[in-house]
This record gives C-alpha cells, sequence and structure tokens, in this order.
C-alpha cells in the first residue's frame, strides 16, 4: 500500500492527491524501487509551478499550472509538453519529456514530468567548484552565446515546429502587446515613457528569417557542467518559447547581462561580478557565428529593455493593488524606471 510520505511545503500542495500521483507514475516508468515518494517545490507564483519528485534514486520533474482560476489559454502545460517532445530531438539541452496527463483524480489540473538535468546553475555568484578555473567567465560567456546560436540554427520546420507560432508579424504583435500590457498596470508616471513608446512603434523593423524563439534567455535559465565548466548541459523554462524573430531574444540576453556599473534594476546576474565578455563582445560574437545583420538592433535593445520593464510593472501593480504580499516587491518601481530610462538612452544616446 502506499503512503503519502512527501515534504508538503505550502498547504497547495495537499490539493494534489500524492497518492495517485505515485501509482500513475509507478504505472508508466519501470524498475522503480520501492522507496516513497519524496516531493519539493521549486517555484510557485504566477508562472507555471515545478516540483523536482524522487523515487530512490530516480529523480524528475514535474510541470502544473497555478491553483485557481486562470485566464483562457493561459499556463497550457500540454503546449510545453509537445513542444519538448519535438525539440528535445534536435536539441538535447532541452529537457525530454515522460509523461503528460490531466486525471482531475490525481489534481486539479494538467501537469507533464520531463527529464530532469543535473548541474550548476549560476544565479548571482560563480560556485566554488568554478572559482579555480582559468577564463572561466569568458568560457561561460561564450557558451551562453554559443548556444543561443545553436538554437537558432534549427531547422524549425523540419522539426515538426511550424505549428508553434506566428512568424508574420511577430514583431508588430509584440510591441503593441507589450505597450498595452504596461498601460493596463501602469501605477506611476514616468518621465521618458511616452518617448520610448513613440520612437519603438514607430521604428519596427523587418525581422529576418522566423527561428525558434526561447523567449526568456538568460544565464540562470542555463545549466552548466559539474565536470566540464562552461559546458551547458541544459536550457530550462520553455514556457513562452514560439517561432519568431530571433533577434528578439538575443536582445533580451544582452538586457539581462548586467555589468557592476548598471543602475539598480530588480534583476541578479552573474555577470555583475566582472570577468565576462562585453555587450558589445556579445553581440559581435553572435553576429560573426549566426551571420545575422544587427544593424537595427538598437531597436530591439531598446525594446528588449521596455519589455522587462513592462513584466516587472505588471508584478509591481499586483503588490501595488494587495494581490501580491511581498515587500521585496516594494523597491520594483526604482527598478522600473532605471529600466525605462536605459530604454531611453539607448534610443537616444545609442547606449548599451
Amino acid at each position: 500500500m502506499l503512503k503519502q510520505n512527501i515534504n508538503v511545503l505550502n498547504r497547495s500542495q495537499n490539493d494534489i492527491n500524492w497518492i495517485a500521483f505515485e501509482k500513475f507514475v509507478r504505472s508508466h516508468i519501470e524498475n522503480l524501487d520501492p522507496s516513497p515518494l519524496k516531493v519539493k517545490q521549486f517555484t510557485e507564483g504566477y508562472s507555471n509551478l515545478t516540483y523536482l519528485i524522487k523515487i530512490g534514486n530516480w529523480e524528475a520533474i514535474m510541470r502544473r499550472p497555478p491553483f485557481g482560476k486562470l485566464p483562457p489559454k493561459a499556463h497550457d502545460v500540454e503546449r510545453e509538453f509537445i513542444l519538448l517532445e519535438k525539440l528535445h530531438s534536435v536539441f538535447p539541452l532541452a529537457p525530454q519529456p515522460y509523461l503528460y496527463e490531466e486525471d482531475p483524480n490525481i489534481m486539479d489540473k494538467h501537469f507533464y514530468i520531463m527529464e530532469k538535468k543535473n548541474g550548476i546553475v549560476l544565479d548571482d555568484r560563480i560556485p566554488p567548484l568554478y572559482q579555480e578555473v582559468p577564463n572561466i567567465e569568458k568560457i561561460l560567456s561564450e557558451s551562453v552565446v554559443d548556444t543561443l546560436v545553436q538554437l537558432h540554427d534549427i531547422d524549425y520546420k523540419q522539426a515538426g515546429l511550424a505549428d508553434f507560432g506566428k512568424p508574420d508579424g511577430y514583431l508588430e504583435r509584440q510591441v503593441h502587446g507589450w505597450m498595452k500590457r504596461y498601460k493596463n498596470s501602469k501605477t506611476d508616471e514616468i518621465e521618458v515613457y511616452p518617448d520610448i513608446e513613440k520612437w519603438i512603434t514607430s521604428n519596427i523593423p523587418d525581422s529576418p528569417s522566423p527561428t525558434i524563439v526561447h523567449n526568456d534567455y538568460k544565464v540562470n535559465n542555463m545549466m552548466f557542467s559539474v565536470i566540464d565548466p562552461g559546458k551547458p548541459v541544459g536550457v530550462l523554462d520553455w514556457e513562452m518559447c514560439t517561432i519568431g524573430d530571433p533577434l528578439t531574444d538575443l536582445a533580451s540576453a544582452i538586457a539581462y547581462w548586467k555589468d557592476e556599473n548598471d543602475p539598480f534594476t530588480a534583476i541578479n546576474s552573474v555577470t555583475t561580478n566582472g570577468g565576462f565578455i562585453s555587450r558589445q563582445a556579445f553581440l559581435e560574437r553572435y553576429a560573426s557565428k549566426s551571420n545575422r545583420d544587427l544593424s537595427n538592433f538598437q531597436f530591439y535593445l531598446a525594446f528588449a529593455y521596455f519589455k522587462i520593464a513592462a513584466i516587472l510593472q505588471q508584478i509591481y501593480y499586483r503588490w501595488k493593488e494587495g494581490h501580491i504580499v511581498d515587500d521585496r516587491f516594494s523597491s520594483l518601481i526604482e527598478g522600473i524606471q532605471n529600466l525605462m530610462q536605459l530604454s531611453h538612452d539607448v534610443i537616444y544616446s545609442k547606449k548599451g
């Protein structure tokens, strides 16, 4: 008889029938030992929820939507599962998906189980394991660039992903969609915003040939080898992946590629510790390896800074309205203002 022997970290986990979940796993995964199921939740909030599940030496990741009522078509983890099924075979750094299920007797929403990648995630510092490696920051930097080039080089049609996005008009939809989201969550007047909106909406360039777009490509969404420093072993968080303009991915990566002289933006990055290649060197390496024209990159970087500001604005709005009780979010408005200023600087001073 199965026992519900798990690490319950919050009340919402009690809404999952972990006994039924364990039975489901054991019925589909062969040769699991009789050790009890153990569960640890990694994330919670407004993104899809992520859990580490363990039975003996076997480990995997379970992803499901947040609890409660959700907007239509939001948090579609079935789409994630199907995407990873197709993507993993051509880009093994994407986790391999194992099982998908939507049995309401197990939990209130659909979920899937996928491979657990094992390695090092770089959040805000170089781990001791890497600190003795000569030029580790340069090695990591080049790996980040080269992995993005590799992702954008995939023939998405041949991989069966042609239906995973609408590349025609992608950039224009992104611009107007994020302008609308920002306005709908606006709380404070930011002096430079009107100029940003006017310039960005008036200068949307023609996109290059479409590619797979990760849509949240940054250092801490990658995992690196423990035994071979700098070698990527995983790219994580495919929730927003689509088919579209690859330069939006590049610009977001650059915007997140902070250095020690950047103002406060409420974003942490290991690159602020110094030693990593410059933003310009990142661009030059990407351009050289991808053969893509970056002559319109000023637009993409200005939009990337604005988009990150808009994402933070949505969170700050929910905090200010009392929908989130966490005083850490009280300082987000400073980060939003600084990101808007960075966008403005790119447009009018051509910095960044």
